[in-house]
């Protein structure tokens, strides 16, 4: 008999788990609240209530070749960042390719989902449903939630004494949609986020002033690195993560401090973060430093109240004037579908996860959530691995062992704060689940040019469909010609050849290793 799978949200991770149940001999039934797909990367004029909500002006932070789904590489002409609207227009590409749109119930609503009286035999659910007034429930061998966690803002109004005297407007980040109604008003964000440096940013050219509030301050890093080419195709590689992981901890975070202090010093433009060595998902802006220097944008601590007209910081300087006030504060995780929410949560009202994806407690590990783990990479490749990763009855044995120790590969989420895996080491550990990890020695001997490819080069998606389940024909020459798909999308004037970026990359990577080297033998000799 087919095993029934109810997918939740038909945003990256849904389409993600619809196209794998369908790979596994699996029926996948996806419940979308809206009627279209996207889930946050689906641009709406208006914050519509259980979706997620994004800003006109959004651009990806991960690069076309480092975000793609593994076996279906963004079209070469598309740039390398994408606006919103490039990467849904991508996703619309990827569902009718792959003939999915079929198995989504669009504007339904998922109201209830609640274990079976029999689940600790059967580990299955009963999904109730509304359409049109029309209420359903119907039993499903297994959910994956894959609803994301941009829906429920987080707005820390009892951390500001005074917000209720504040005569000015206040708005969440997701309500924000650009910039009109902002012209020649002074304007507070608080929250040094990507999203509160984005706004702050494209308010600076509209608003009279901006003042960007940070309580612990954020690594700035530009998309563009090296010669120009994507930061992540530069940084997310095996190589680097080798020698990160191989070095003492007090070199490993030195190094680390030294490149997010590569293009200019966080000192003095005040966004230095309190703990610098925290691998902390940076703040992705090429314009931020640029509108501090001209004082389009006055980087403040944290506020310490609010009067009628003016914030107090910590520093006890005060801003008069104020006109708005934008929560740039991040989200909440919560998920109301769940009858019994503590199944997700414990009573810290923390979300904990094994392998960041199954509730440990469950008597059946057969619900999932999808897209939740935050990484130093792209979502969409981390959403396609994770539904794969590893099978049900291969958890249910892991589980029976007791508790699971938490790790990398774990995850412990509170109301604003996330547990940031280390990308390549999380990709390979699902992977390896399920046999899809590129090995890596046995290359070397049979493919050495594919193996230095994928060593030293970018860790793109392609490298998780070259074997084993889902393997696709082609990953190989996906590796071996991102480069060329990188380049076309920038050099639309023709001009002499450059030289390839690869050796001069790893080079640069390693002049630093080579003179601490160095400099660690003089010392004791």
């Amino acid at each position: 008999m087919v095993r029934r799978v109810a997918v939740i949200g038909a945003g990256v991770s849904g389409l993600a788990a619809i196209k794998s149940c369908l790979e596994e001999g699996l029926e996948p039934t996806c419940f979308e609240r809206s009627d279209g797909i996207g889930g946050l990367w689906w641009f709406t004029e208006t914050a519509e209530e259980g979706r997620a909500s994004i800003y006109r002006s959004v651009f990806t932070n991960s690069c076309k070749e480092m975000m793609c789904f593994a076996d279906f590489p963004f079209p070469e002409d598309f740039p390398n960042y994408l606006h919103n609207t490039k990467l849904h227009e991508y996703l619309w590409m990827y569902a009718k390719h792959f003939d999915l749109v079929k198995y989504i119930q669009f504007k339904t609503f998922v109201s209830n989902i609640k274990k079976r009286s029999d689940f600790a035999a059967t580990g299955q659910w009963d999904v109730t449903s509304e359409k049109d007034g029309k209420v359903e429930t119907a039993a499903f061998d297994a959910v994956m939630l894959c609803t994301g966690h941009h829906i429920y803002p987080n707005i820390p109004t009892k951390s500001f004494p005074g917000l209720e005297k504040f005569k000015g407007s206040f708005l969440h980040s997701r309500e924000y949609k650009g910039p009109e109604k902002f012209k020649g008003k002074k304007v507070l964000v608080i929250g040094l986020g990507n999203s509160g440096c984005d706004i702050a940013t494209e308010l600076s050219h509209t608003a009279s002033q901006v003042y960007i509030s940070s309580r612990s301050g954020s690594w700035i890093m530009s998309r563009v690195w090296d010669h120009g080419y994507p930061w992540d195709m530069i940084v997310i590689t095996r190589f680097e993560t080798m020698l990160r992981n191989a070095l003492p901890t007090a070199i490993s975070d030195w190094l680390y401090v030294k490149q997010m202090s590569r293009a200019f010093s966080h000192e003095n433009f005040g966004l230095m973060p309190l703990n610098g060595t925290l691998r902390k998902e940076p703040v992705f802006n090429d314009e931020l430093p640029s509108r501090i220097t001209c004082g389009a944008i006055v980087v403040k601590p944290n506020v310490k109240e609010f009067t009628e007209t003016a914030a107090i910081f910590q520093d006890g300087t005060r801003q008069e004037g104020l006109d708005y006030v934008i929560w740039a504060t991040g989200y909440r995780y919560a998920y109301p579908c769940m009858e019994d929410e503590s199944i997700i949560k414990n009573q810290n009202n923390e979300i904990i996860l094994y392998k960041s994806i199954v509730p440990p407690l469950l008597e059946k590990p057969t619900l999932a959530v999808i897209g939740l783990v935050q990484s130093f990479g792209s979502a969409i490749p981390t959403a396609d691995l994770q539904w794969n990763a590893p099978s049900w009855d291969v958890f249910l044995k892991r589980l029976e062992m007791g508790p699971p120790r938490f790790s990398p590969f774990s995850l412990r989420y509170g109301q604003t704060d996330t547990l940031q895996a280390d990308y390549i080491v999380y990709m390979d550990e699902l992977a390896s689940s399920i046999g899809v990890k590129p090995n890596i020695p046995l290359l070397f001997l049979t493919d050495p040019k594919l193996a230095l490819k994928i060593y030293f080069g970018p860790c793109s998606p392609y490298q998780f469909r070259l074997t084993g389940p889902g393997k696709w024909d082609g990953a190989r020459e996906a590796i071996l010609t991102q480069w060329d798909r990188t380049v076309k999308a920038t050099r639309t004037r023709v001009v002499h050849k450059m030289p390839n970026p690869f050796p001069y990359s790893i080079l640069l990577k390693l002049v630093p290793f080579l003179l601490l080297l160095v400099a660690i033998f003089v010392m004791f000799n």
